[in-house]
């Protein structure tokens, strides 16, 4: 049973994770493998009051920090990625809402969020310029396509993004799921992150308000409007990193109650054999060093979040830094362990049904979101020369 939503806050949902974890953990797997729609998985973490973590306080939210919530949003991921992604990517929209919109826009949306305790839906994919908005009528038309838009089935708002016509440039927008024009594809069907509905979602000739615009395209980038990239950065940081830890948690669960050790290894437990020991070994050190530079990045987001307007374009490099250099470790982290788990686990482990194989195929299908070498260039920069990174919407 849930709790009424007003009575919600951090403690409450920190008191109910374990519980839902577990839920979320029964049939993780079987729903890995089914993919589709988790529409039961959703709701459970709706009616837990978990939407409205990124929501500030003054708007009838959680108000967690960044911290805060993506420490959640890695809790989950252990046991199940794909809600743990949900999940993070509502974050995400509501931090699009917090800093491009007015005040009144601000009011509005996430008013409505806490009201309806809604889910949000990702259209806002600036890697694709697909979709264009024509002035029309004193508004806007949207037409074309946008692709990767997780959440977005079953979701009531959409964030979104178009080039404007004819001066070319990106406009930020609020849509409802619901209007007439939008079409939500059933295309999405990868190797891991199964039920994450990250489909395409089509636009024939919807309309659009400017007044549902948060950023125009006339509108001037500052250094606080950046942040919104950084945020989803630190978002796969965490999901990576989450993945890793639950992989590893499964593997030292196998290891301990249903390893057996190699016939050569002359001991009687799997967990007395050196080389498994050794390469336990291995992957605890690598997510010990993803996990510091993960809480570090963490704390360097909230303190450049906290300055609001005022953010400076070096406290928001410094802080794009922090999350590059622990993405890198993280991204490593989720490929490493989750493939050395067989190797510790043995042969019987590949078992279909204990669905092992789903850390590293979620893990190498998210990490695919943007190269790493492209971190490692920013971190090579600033190693080199002092040169702080320059975060784009996309990463």
């Amino acid at each position: 049973m849930s709790i009424p939503l007003s009575n919600w806050t951090l403690e409450t949902i920190h008191a109910a994770l374990p519980a839902i974890e577990q839920a979320l953990a029964r049939t993780a797997a079987e729903r890995d493998k089914a993919g589709g729609h988790a529409a039961e998985q959703k709701e459970l973490l709706r009616q837990h009051g978990l939407l409205l973590l990124a929501v500030p306080k003054e708007y009838g939210g959680i108000g967690a920090s960044w911290s805060e919530t993506f420490a959640i949003v890695r809790r989950i991921a252990r046991v199940d990625s794909a809600m743990a992604h949900l999940l993070a990517f509502q974050t995400l929209q509501l931090s699009g809402v917090i800093s491009y919109g007015t005040d009144q826009q601000r009011k509005l949306y996430l008013g409505e969020t806490v009201a309806l305790n809604h889910w949000w839906g990702n259209s806002a994919n600036p890697a694709d310029p697909r979709l264009i908005a024509t002035e029309q009528d004193g508004g806007l038309v949207l037409q074309g396509v946008k692709g990767f838009c997780s959440g977005t089935l079953g979701s009531h708002r959409l964030l979104t993004t178009a080039i404007h016509q004819p001066s070319g440039k990106l406009l930020i927008a609020v849509l409802p799921t619901a209007r007439e024009g939008i079409s939500i594809h059933d295309d999405w069907d990868p190797i891991g992150q199964r039920q994450t509905d990250s489909t395409s979602v089509s636009y024939e000739q919807v309309r659009l308000e400017w007044s549902e615009v948060l950023h125009r395209p006339d509108g001037v980038s500052t250094p606080f409007l950046t942040m919104r990239g950084v945020v989803a950065q630190l978002i796969l940081v965490n999901l990576y990193l989450g993945m890793a830890e639950g992989a590893f948690e499964q593997a030292r669960d196998y290891t301990l109650n249903q390893g057996r050790p190699w016939f050569a290894s002359g001991v009687q437990r799997a967990a007395d054999d050196p080389y498994v020991i050794h390469r336990y070994a291995e992957m605890h050190l690598k997510l010990r060093a993803a996990r510091a530079l993960t809480d570090e990045a963490g704390a360097e987001v909230d303190q450049a979040w906290r300055s609001g307007r005022e953010l400076t374009a070096e406290q928001r490099g410094r802080a794009a830094l922090a999350v590059a250099e622990a993405k890198i470790l993280a991204h490593r982290a989720a490929l490493s362990v989750g493939e050395d788990v067989f190797d510790v686990c043995g042969a019987r482990a590949t078992k279909a049904e204990l669905g092992l194989d789903r850390f590293w195929r979620n893990a190498r299908t998210h990490t695919l979101h943007d190269p790493i070498d492209y971190k490692l260039r920013d971190v090579g920069r600033y190693a080199l020369e002092h040169l702080l990174p320059e975060p784009t919407l996309y990463s």
